[in-house]
């Protein structure tokens, strides 16, 4: 199973939609907030191709994008494969 991270911000619906998708998968991940760790958002701009907006998910070094990125990939069938990709 890949390793799954999230930068998330508190008060963000998506972050939350997205969580909830991740954890009704039983996927575990590593949660970043860069809401309360501003200094790490300079890092998710980086890894993202230039994204700001909360959440930013990336699988592993694949950089799935935000939360509808995410439910695309849940819908087309595509998820778990890349979760489980190695």
């Amino acid at each position: 199973m890949q390793s799954v991270e999230i930068y998330t911000s508190p008060l963000c619906g998506f972050c939350h939609a997205a969580k909830r998708l991740l954890n009704q998968k039983g996927v575990e991940f590593s949660e970043i907030d860069v809401f309360r760790n501003p200094d790490r958002k300079p890092e998710m701009i980086e890894r993202a191709n230039g994204g700001r907006t909360v959440p930013q998910i990336f699988v592993g070094e694949t950089h799935v994008g935000g939360c509808d990125d995410l439910y695309e990939l849940e819908r087309a069938g595509k998820l778990d494969a890349l979760l489980a990709s190695e």
